[in-house]
């Protein structure tokens, strides 16, 4: 390992596939479908693996659903492509009509524009709308997809019967990162506001957010939500998980740069959360590093600082046994989903390495970076 250069992202197969085998489990005792929302987890050369456990994508838009359709439904003939969008565009509605299996609107508005062009593209595409239940239990506004003068799915208010006789199914999501209490929650505003609709639908998706793979996650209950559910309505359920695909299933490494001192021991790196672990400053969350503690709780604590010009590119504060010095390795734990699928070349600083660890425990750098991918993103 020492002699792959830093930064990288690294993925463990091993990790992986026990997070699809709980995921597995819960589709065949509940009978619902799991899809992998690539939004969360896009690391394609790891679909060999993610499609024999799961049913197919869900894509946020074009590029996403090309992704899922040519990198994992060729290792699973019968994936299910599902697209959404706050908004498609005229430009695009076609190429996702043809690509996808199932399309999810935003709003009626868009419903009344693209629902003929894209059955008349593909007459086999299902159709369904993005609902706002009007309740989530979101930790973080930011993640909060039922907030005030939300922009995310329709409210009760601005839904009428006659749009709903072209639907195939619904859709909402308004969890993140939560246990199923929190489904439960939503659940009851949802049935109370749109169960009289459901006897012409042939499925609900119960959208992403659920942390299945978590070691505290109610899974018995989860299950249990699922069948009572569609025995109830005769009607299939559809989960989209993204961070519980790619949950505790590697980490990202870097490497000191410079150690000095200004009122408290701070140390660069050659990685940078601004650029590379975005949702540590947008969540804001703490990463667990490797080996080390909360501050003063070891003996030689160390602010953690990116390697960009930002004043707030920075990790945070850790302690740890020994000094750190130039040269040491530093491993961010459960940096693979919404990692490496939100990074930038922010200040040109170079995106770190795909590396897979695979089931037989052979290592494979699967993607470098470098000047080029900085470059092409301007002109």
């Amino acid at each position: 390992m020492h002699d792959i250069q830093t930064p990288y992202y690294l993925c463990d197969e091993t990790l992986l596939e026990k997070n699809l085998k709980i995921l597995q489990d819960v589709q065949n005792r509940s009978g619902a479908k799991i899809i992998v929302a690539l939004k969360g987890f896009a690391m394609f050369s790891t679909f060999p693996l993610v499609a024999r456990y799961l049913d197919g994508c869900c894509a946020s838009g074009l590029h996403e659903a090309r992704l899922a359709k040519e990198e994992f439904a060729k290792y699973n003939s019968e994936a299910e492509v599902h697209t959404y969008s706050p908004a498609f565009k005229e430009s695009e509605i076609q190429e996702i009509a043809k690509l996808s299996n199932h399309i999810v609107f935003n709003s009626p508005n868009q419903l009344d524009r693209f629902l003929l062009k894209t059955k008349e593209i593909n007459p086999k595409i299902q159709v369904s709308l993005r609902i706002n239940p009007e309740v989530s239990s979101s930790p973080k506004d930011i993640y909060n997809p039922c907030g005030l003068y939300s922009r995310l799915g329709t409210p009760l208010k601005n839904i009428d019967e006659s749009t709903l006789n072209s639907l195939d199914g619904l859709n909402f999501h308004a969890l993140c990162e939560q246990n199923v209490d929190a489904l439960e929650e939503v659940l009851v505003a949802f049935e109370k506001g749109f169960g009289k609709y459901f006897q012409n639908l042939k499925y609900i998706n119960f959208g992403g957010g659920h942390h299945i793979t978590k070691k505290d996650y109610d899974i018995e209950r989860l299950v249990c939500i699922i069948k009572e559910f569609c025995l109830k309505y005769q009607i299939d359920v559809y989960l989209e998980p993204g961070e519980a695909v790619g949950w505790e299933s590697g980490y990202l490494v870097s490497t000191v740069l410079d150690v000095f001192e200004n009122g408290m021991h701070i140390a660069i790196l050659d990685s940078s959360a601004e650029a590379h672990m975005p949702d540590t400053l947008a969540m804001p969350y703490r990463a667990e590093v490797r080996g080390a503690g909360v501050a003063n709780e070891k003996k030689y604590t160390y602010r953690l600082g990116g390697n960009t010009c930002l004043a707030g590119d920075i990790m945070g504060d850790y302690s740890f046994d020994e000094p750190l010095k130039v040269g040491d390795e530093i491993i961010f734990e459960d940096q693979i989903h919404y990692t490496f699928v939100k990074n930038t070349t922010f200040n040109g600083i170079k995106l770190p390495s795909l590396v897979l660890k695979k089931l037989d425990g052979t290592i494979e750098v699967v993607k470098e970076f470098g000047y080029e991918e900085y470059k092409s993103r301007l002109s």
